[in-house]
């Protein structure tokens, strides 16, 4: 996959980023499905109310997730519900138009991964940072890299030789996304842009090897 020029581009309303970490030293991110289910759970938690979130994969020491920046007007009506005095700063900032959306979004961000990096930390006996800093955001600004990116991330664990089919990846927003469960998933825009259900499941067959193939690819 080509290299993107800027891996730790800045948040802005309504951008669209390709938002990746890893752990220290390649250690394991998961040691059970509950850890995997609490991840998915904060995830929500803490990012939930600024982003949109497209596409996902979780992988044993490494994350993918393709999210779509919120409006300002959105993100102001959640953070003015919630008590002031539990606002963080860059929160204070960006109500009163004195702060920038790429500060508000590192703050929600490094709180997701600080709140499961606590929890995975005090159950496991281990000490000290779990992600490697600081973490990777990728702007998806054109068409071609749109349908590349989700690709790309559905097909992570086929990449990785963790399964030889990446459908069979269980840790994955493709199943949800064809589903006909609830989701907060943009399942309705993903499905659209492909032209459909039957056209996003073949495009991703047909180009998941051509992606992989490349010389280029994203580091992970």
């Amino acid at each position: 996959m080509p290299q993107p020029p800027n891996y730790h581009a800045d948040f802005i309303e309504n951008g669209i980023y390709h938002v990746y970490s890893r752990t220290n030293n390649k250690e394991p991110l998961f040691k059970s499905d509950e850890n995997r289910l609490y991840f998915l759970r904060q995830y929500d938690k803490y990012l939930h109310p600024f982003v949109d979130t497209f596409c996902w994969n979780l992988l044993p020491n490494h994350f993918h997730f393709m999210v779509q920046v919120k409006s300002s007007e959105a993100i102001k009506e959640y953070l003015i519900q919630l008590p002031p005095q539990l606002l963080k700063t860059p929160e204070k900032e960006f109500l009163a138009d004195e702060g920038s959306t790429g500060k508000l979004l590192e703050l929600e961000w490094k709180r997701f991964f600080n709140s499961y990096s606590m929890a995975f930390n005090k159950q496991h006996g281990r000490k000290g940072n779990l992600f490697h800093r600081p973490f990777k955001r990728v702007e998806v600004d054109k068409d071609s890299h749109f349908t590349q990116t989700v690709i790309y991330i559905h097909a992570n664990a086929q990449r990785h030789k963790i399964c030889k089919d990446f459908t069979l990846h269980k840790w994955s927003s493709w199943h949800t996304l064809l589903s006909g469960i609830s989701t907060k998933l943009k399942r309705q825009q993903l499905m659209d842009w492909f032209g459909g259900k039957d056209r996003f499941i073949q495009t991703h067959k047909e180009m998941t090897d051509y992606y992989y193939q490349v010389q280029t690819e994203i580091e992970e």
